[in-house]
């Protein structure tokens, strides 16, 4: 791409560097966090490239939310480091509030303000944290409504929208900020089964957009599907990771291949076909 400056990037779409060799977007070396004695996060390490979509999979307890939290700096580290962009965000002198502008993160439950508009809920933060200009914050998150279909929506307060709807405008909230990573925690387990599929379609678009992301997630079809890299965790460690084909179909570690027996078994996932 030529031209006189730099990209600039619509909202939710990311643009990469281009001065020096590019450190990963995410880098995380040997994660520790313990709870009430209980180690949650055991010497973790974990990678994410540029525009790259990593699923995080395994058993509940295995560390997938906890370790979402604390990249999002929600959770303090017992011990190890992350950096984003090259820059080390758990140094005690790093302002978590500018951390956070640049990591978006959505949780199981939609988290919206009942009281707020869906354009309230979206703009809260543009205006009364990064103090942005009413009508700036309101355009952009109109673009961003459109562009998952919901526009129309934007004056409706969340009891009167769909368990997607409120889903769907959780995330557009995290991506206003046009962030450089956007993490998902088990976004669709509130779902009814009808409703998955409509945020399952925004994360699809995401990754077209060329969004860096990383979620944890049990709909193990969709991890195959969507994700470029697979992280298998187990007692808090990455136990396996690699291309979906080969840690969903053909699994090199014991623990792996157990966990997706029972995955097989409950009818989540289809088993690899044989011969």
């Amino acid at each position: 791409m030529t031209g006189s400056g730099p990209p600039v990037p619509r909202p939710g779409q990311l643009v990469a560097r281009t001065a020096g060799p590019n450190p990963p977007v995410l880098s995380c070396r040997a994660l520790r966090k313990v709870f009430g004695g209980h180690v949650v996060l055991d010497d973790l390490d974990l990678d994410v490239a540029e525009h790259e979509v990593v699923a995080l999979i395994g058993a509940s307890g295995s560390g997938k939310s906890t370790l979402l939290r604390c990249v999002n700096l929600l959770e303090d580290l017992d011990d190890g480091t992350i950096h984003l962009d090259g820059e080390h965000i758990t140094d005690p002198r790093v302002s978590p509030d500018l951390v956070r502008r640049r990591i978006g993160i959505v949780f199981q439950a939609y988290n919206l303000f009942p009281h707020l508009s869906v354009l309230d809920n979206i703009t809260l933060a543009p205006r009364r944290v990064y103090r942005r200009d009413r009508a700036e914050a309101e355009f952009q998150a109109r673009e961003l409504l459109a562009r998952v279909g919901l526009a129309e929506k934007a004056g409706d307060y969340p009891d009167r929208l769909s368990g997607g709807q409120q889903q769907r405008v959780a995330i557009v909230r995290a991506l206003v900020n046009a962030p450089r990573l956007i993490l998902l925690d088990e976004v669709t387990s509130a779902l009814d089964p009808e409703l998955v599929g409509e945020v399952l379609t925004m994360i699809r678009d995401l990754k077209a957009d060329g969004m860096t992301m990383v979620l944890a997630t049990h709909e193990m079809g969709f991890a195959r599907e969507v994700a470029d890299r697979i992280c298998f965790l187990d007692g808090g460690r990455v136990i396996e990771e690699g291309p979906p084909e080969q840690v969903l179909g053909e699994p090199t570690q014991p623990r792996t291949r157990q966990f997706l027996r029972r995955i097989i078994e409950a009818g989540r996932l289809q088993a690899p076909p044989t011969g």
